[in-house]
């Protein structure tokens, strides 16, 4: 993936609230992030991050407001539509959901195979993506077989396998060692230099200090404050 263009918005947003019955997850988010930006959502658990994240891959929908996605007014698309949008989507789930009963291979493969990408094709990619996250040599273990850090980097791999123009990753380092997390910030780092657009949804501020980058702090479901946190000095 080259490196786009980081002058237009790749998101927007535009007074979004979410509400589940009478609970308010999210209310009046407004804000937008630009083509192969490296931005970091903030906020205590209960936040809205998890929330935010799920709008913007229709995992949800939002009650009230616009979200668009590099053009794409998300209340406007026929739901047929809906699995072309995710395409643009390479996801990072803190609990990894990887198929316990497939293959590392095979759960990253399937991201390839629900495009009806050609088997030699999958073959080659596969291969490539866990040689980058330096787990090619346990493509046949099971993921019960491995480690949290080792599960989340086969997740890593599953998520940038199909070339995602944006990654999102929701809280990715929240259950693994210091040794483990930042493994999977490099590379998402790693991706960003390679033009994707990277969302990290996390509270661990040590972690958002090393990387630098702005930051959208939620605080009960409502957009606190943004602002640019300068890397640390390696």
């Amino acid at each position: 993936m080259a490196p786009a263009d980081s002058g237009d918005p790749i998101i927007r947003l535009f007074h979004v609230h979410k509400r589940y019955n009478a609970k308010k997850a999210l209310l009046d988010v407004s804000f937008e992030i630009s083509r192969n930006e490296f931005l970091f959502v903030s906020g205590p658990s209960g936040a809205g991050k998890t929330t935010l994240l799920k709008l913007l891959y229709l995992g949800e929908t939002a009650s009230e407001g616009q979200i668009i996605i590099d053009g794409l007014n998300l209340s406007r698309i026929p739901r047929r539509r809906v699995p072309f949008l995710r395409r643009k989507f390479g996801i990072i789930f803190q609990d990894y959901k990887l198929i316990p009963k497939k293959s590392v291979y095979d759960n990253v493969a399937i991201v390839l195979e629900a495009r009806g990408a050609p088997r030699k094709t999958i073959r080659k990619k596969v291969r490539s993506v866990l040689r980058t996250v330096g787990m090619e040599e346990k493509r046949r273990a099971l993921p019960p077989s491995l480690s949290g850090g080792e599960q989340q980097r086969v997740a890593v791999a599953r998520a940038i396998a199909g070339d995602p123009q944006i990654i999102l990753a929701d809280e990715p380092t929240g259950s693994l060692d210091a040794e483990s997390a930042s493994v999977i910030f490099d590379l998402l780092r790693e991706y960003h230099r390679r033009g994707a657009t990277v969302l990290v949804a996390t509270h661990d501020t040590a972690l958002i200090r090393r990387t630098g980058g702005r930051v959208i702090l939620l605080e009960d479901g409502g957009l606190d404050v943004a602002t640019t946190i300068p890397r640390l000095p390696a």
